[in-house]
């Protein structure tokens, strides 16, 4: 084996070594996938959880979660247990007043069995489809929140990191 190669092969047992030691190969870093147990409570109520079925999976630093519990995730290591509160702003933003519309009820097919607290599903003019709470029916139009449902709301979520994948490995070619 050449001088060139067993110098390559020492620096790349020399970052695994590094890696081995700091925690770095099984720590959440951008690009790592991820696999977590999660319980989000809002306002004292659990209004999600992971916990008895399958570990949410991700892509740590890609958008796949909200931004408030992703930063906070950066460099926790598999079995480790975290509480995380993530403000309104970092989570599903604020309540949008100009996300509350009123659409006449001619825009709806089927009113009669439609209650205040229900959520409809329709497409808007560009076709993307919504969904939206039905806040308030009158007479002639109904009153919709197109609001996330947890917008304006502080979330808190316990987590446990179940497995991180590190990020795929950019290849080295020798000269």
């Amino acid at each position: 084996m050449s001088k060139k190669w067993l110098g390559c092969i020492g620096i790349l047992a020399a970052l695994a070594a590094c890696n081995s030691k700091s925690g770095g190969g099984n720590s959440i870093q951008p690009g790592s996938s991820v696999s977590m147990h999660y319980t989000l409570t809002v306002e004292g109520k659990v209004v999600d959880t992971s916990m008895g079925s399958n570990p949410l999976q991700f892509v740590q630093g890609t958008g796949q979660i909200i931004p408030g519990l992703e930063s906070q995730l950066q460099g926790m290591t598999i079995g480790q247990k975290k509480k995380v509160t993530v403000a309104p702003e970092n989570g599903y933003g604020n309540l949008n007043p100009q996300a509350v519309q009123k659409v006449p009820k001619t825009a709806f097919q089927n009113t009669k069995d439609m209650k205040v607290g229900s959520v409809v599903q329709g497409q808007g003019p560009n076709g993307q489809p919504f969904q939206a709470l039905v806040k308030d029916i009158g007479a002639k139009e109904i009153t919709l929140d197109l609001n996330h449902p947890l917008a304006g709301k502080t979330l808190d979520f316990e987590v446990e990191i179940v497995s991180v994948a590190p990020p795929q490995a950019q290849a080295i070619k020798p000269n």
